[in-house]
């Protein structure tokens, strides 16, 4: 098919602008608000368009959204990034099993997708990149926080909540071949 580059280009772009404006219209918002919606983003991505839509929206979305003045530290933004990576990743790896059926494997998706994020965000950021900032004790106290259990927490929801609305997406998709 010769338009398949197209589609895809297409497609990740359109997902990709869909989260970084989805970022910037909960900017002001609470983490419990924005980091679910673009976690259900990711897992849209991943579940329409494949790994490689994903990650790249996963990937570059974070520093797009730098750029915009939305998001941590520079330093920290390629670290959050590769978390978005591992977290389309694991749950691509698992989604498309037949565990049972698919609402097993997608739930088991979303909590291992779920723990794989959390656990490199909190080693990544809390325990290797803010010890070597050296940044005040409640900038680091404060984005310690933003990055321990409650990436955990936003990731869960926002897979479950594209655990809802993935049926609808996944059969619109179909009938428009997008």
């Amino acid at each position: 098919m010769k338009h398949k580059g197209v589609l895809w280009i297409t497609r990740t772009a359109v997902l990709i602008a869909l989260l970084i404006t989805t970022q910037t219209l909960t900017a002001s918002m609470s983490q419990f608000v924005t980091g679910p919606l673009v976690n259900m983003i990711l897992v849209v991505s991943v579940m329409i368009g494949g790994f490689s839509t994903g990650a790249t929206v996963g990937f570059v979305s974070h520093f797009f959204a730098k750029l915009l003045g939305i998001g941590p530290l520079w330093t920290l933004v390629p670290i959050v990034a590769a978390a978005n990576v591992l977290f389309v990743l694991a749950w691509r790896l698992i989604a498309n099993r037949n565990i049972v059926n698919k609402s097993v494997s997608r739930i088991i998706a979303l909590v291992a997708a779920a723990i794989c994020k959390f656990a490199f965000l909190y080693i990544g950021v809390v325990r290797i990149a803010l010890p070597m900032l050296g940044l005040p004790e409640g900038a680091n106290a404060t984005i310690s926080a933003a990055f321990s259990v409650n990436q955990l927490i936003t990731a869960l929801i926002g897979g479950a909540l594209a655990f809802v609305i993935l049926p609808v997406i996944e059969k619109a998709v179909k009938a428009r071949h997008w």
